[in-house]
């Protein structure tokens, strides 16, 4: 009996903390829309400033391979 209280006290914190967790996630991701609604009132590309901030995430390598692969597709295309 007592391992079973203890597996489910153990279960009731760990899905307390996933709870607080996501909660802090979806207030982060109001605050994120928030920052991006601000920038677009002050006339920015939030389309392009995601990008900048998704790229902004790859290490130069992986940058450097997809400037490389999109140049590639857009010549392939006759965009460049």
């Amino acid at each position: 009996m007592a391992k079973s209280g203890f597996a489910k006290d153990h279960l009731k914190s760990f899905v307390n903390r996933i709870e607080r967790l996501e909660e802090e996630r979806a207030a982060l991701s109001a605050d994120i829309r928030e920052v991006y609604s601000e920038a677009k009132g002050t006339g920015f590309d939030t389309k392009i400033m995601r990008q900048v901030v998704r790229l902004r995430k790859l290490d130069k390598a992986d940058f450097q391979e997809q400037e490389a692969v999109l140049d590639l597709y857009l010549t392939a295309m006759d965009m460049r």
